[in-house]
């Protein structure tokens, strides 16, 4: 049999500045190997998003001007996002995704731009420095290592109900002070790794992929996807 996965690019048009859109290409390498078909659709500003059109969602970062056009779009589909993630359906995050899904993140200039809210996290800036460079992580659940890369002004502090995606052994992380990188809730993987984060880490992208599975067809016999081999691409 062959499966069908619905995944909703969130603002894809506009958020691309470092490359993420790579996350999207290695969910469809992987897919492609569990006999499975995607089916992508940007969702912009003019597009709205609906909860139960969709199995999996990605939403990438961009530069500071992007995402706060964004940040005031969004809040017209804050209802149907948080329906998503509180029904548990999987989505990957990364830099100002993973921001605007908190409550708000403090721009460049100082201004403080809401986020929606579906996450707990809020998120701080640094004054004239970034975190830049190679980080490695373990994720306390799995004892999975993810390598990548870092790049933010960000400084991200976790809510309530937040589980880090994985514990800082080298590099920044969240805030650079309690050696947390990323976030976990309910099945939202979000994270500051570019690169992206799962050309490097496929066995984040095998569980994304899993996760999207297992909701849509219940019933299915999934091993085959389940046995897939992750060569380590680092």
């Amino acid at each position: 049999m062959k499966y069908q996965l619905r995944v909703a690019h969130l603002y894809g048009d506009l958020l691309n500045t470092y490359g993420d859109i790579g996350n999207i290409l290695v969910l469809q390498y992987y897919a492609k190997q569990m006999n499975v078909e995607l089916i992508t659709k940007v969702i912009s500003l003019d597009d709205d998003f609906q909860a139960a059109d969709f199995d999996l969602a990605f939403f990438g970062g961009g530069q500071d001007y992007e995402q706060l056009i964004v940040s005031h779009n969004i809040q017209q589909k804050k209802t149907e996002l948080t329906k998503f993630i509180e029904a548990g359906g999987p989505m990957l995050a990364i830099c100002g995704g993973y921001q605007l899904l908190g409550e708000y993140y403090i721009g460049a200039k100082g201004e403080k731009i809401a986020g929606i809210s579906a996450l707990p996290h809020y998120t701080k800036s640094q004054v004239n420095h970034r975190f830049i460079g190679d980080i490695e992580i373990q994720n306390q659940e799995t004892g999975q290592k993810y390598h990548g890369f870092e790049n933010h002004n960000g400084l991200t502090y976790l809510g309530k109900n937040e589980k880090a995606l994985g514990k800082v052994l080298s590099g920044h992380g969240n805030n650079g002070q309690d050696g947390t990188e990323g976030a976990i809730y309910k099945n939202v993987y979000c994270s500051y790794f570019h690169g992206p984060i799962l050309a490097r880490n496929g066995e984040l992208a095998k569980r994304l992929l899993l996760i999207a599975l297992k909701r849509r067809y219940p019933d299915a016999d999934l091993n085959q996807a389940e046995n897939l081999e992750i060569s380590p691409t680092y």
